[in-house]
């Protein structure tokens, strides 16, 4: 069906918009073109099917090998390693030039100390071994403690504790704070320290012992002049003046407050006389005075 616009002005009808002309003719004037029909969809894709070429498929790029990504990577690892222990072994060739020692030293020479460690050094700068030194100077009789550590490029720096000792261990030896036995040969000039005595392996029990007796004779200034335990535990304390006071292997802690206590009411004005206290009774005590006074028993 035609339908014939009069007039100049014509309007343009939807399907002019929506059916494009074909190339080369141009559209009558005041005409209306006709839809396009449609092929069925099956005879449409016989057709092409019938009539288009396949495409032509695009050269596939292959990627490197996988094995020739490995073996660069392990060449080069080997490469680094190689160099970096070409540089360690020059590094570890270094001599160590600078020993310097630091520390409280009254009884060791800096001298002794470098000349001890100076065997150790003659691999080079980083093949010495530190732990062995160290071992070797706290071997020495003064040496409480040491550390050693590298100094780059080329020096070792120690530094030396000294052995404090706090008592007499035996006739050559002696006890430091934490019960450690050492030995020395200036035993004389420590002749004023207290004197500890016990079979072997009970310096730290011991020494223990000792201190807790500082602490409760300090208030009453009486002075532990030497302490002993034989094979039995039997712990005597020789005090000021030579007072022996005997304690017994038991109660320790409760006979030594009963002592404060009798010391305090009976005793303190009397210790010119007295020879012995023996604390081992569950009630009082058994005072022995000196030659000139008879002997009695205070039961408190």
């Amino acid at each position: 069906m035609h339908a014939i616009w009069e007039g100049r002005n014509k309007m343009p009808s939807v399907l002019d918009k929506l059916v494009p002309d074909a190339p080369g003719k141009r559209k009558a004037p005041g005409t209306v073109k006709r839809p396009h029909k449609r092929k069925p969809a099956a005879a449409r894709k016989a057709v092409h099917g019938a009539t288009r070429k396949g495409k032509a498929a695009a050269p596939v790029e292959r990627a490197p090998s996988l094995w020739l990504n490995r073996l660069l990577i392990a060449a080069a690892a080997a490469l680094v390693i190689a160099a970096g222990s070409k540089a360690y072994i020059e590094v570890e060739k270094i001599p160590v030039q600078r020993i310097s020692v630091t520390g409280q030293l009254e009884h060791t020479q800096a001298e002794a100390v470098q000349a001890m460690v100076q065997a150790s050094l003659a691999g080079g700068f980083l093949s010495a071994d530190l732990q062995k030194m160290r071992e070797q100077l706290e071997g020495l009789p003064w040496i409480h403690a040491a550390t050693v550590r590298r100094r780059w490029p080329n020096a070792l720096e120690i530094h030396v504790v000294e052995q404090l000792p706090i008592a007499r261990w035996g006739a050559n030896s002696f006890l430091n704070h934490e019960g450690g036995v050492f030995s020395s040969g200036k035993s004389g000039d420590w002749a004023a320290l207290p004197l500890l005595v016990g079979p072997e392996g009970t310096a730290t029990a011991l020494m223990a012992k000792y201190q807790r007796l500082l602490d409760i004779l300090a208030p009453l200034d009486l002075k532990v002049q030497e302490l002993s335990v034989d094979e039995r535990g039997q712990v005597e304390v020789v005090v000021n003046q030579g007072i022996r006071l005997v304690l017994g292997n038991h109660d320790f802690r409760e006979r030594m407050q009963r002592f404060v206590a009798i010391y305090v009411s009976e005793l303190q004005h009397k210790m010119d006389e007295i020879l012995r206290i023996d604390m081992r009774y569950p009630t009082g005590v058994a005072v022995a005075f000196k030659p000139a006074e008879s002997s009695q028993v205070a039961g408190l």
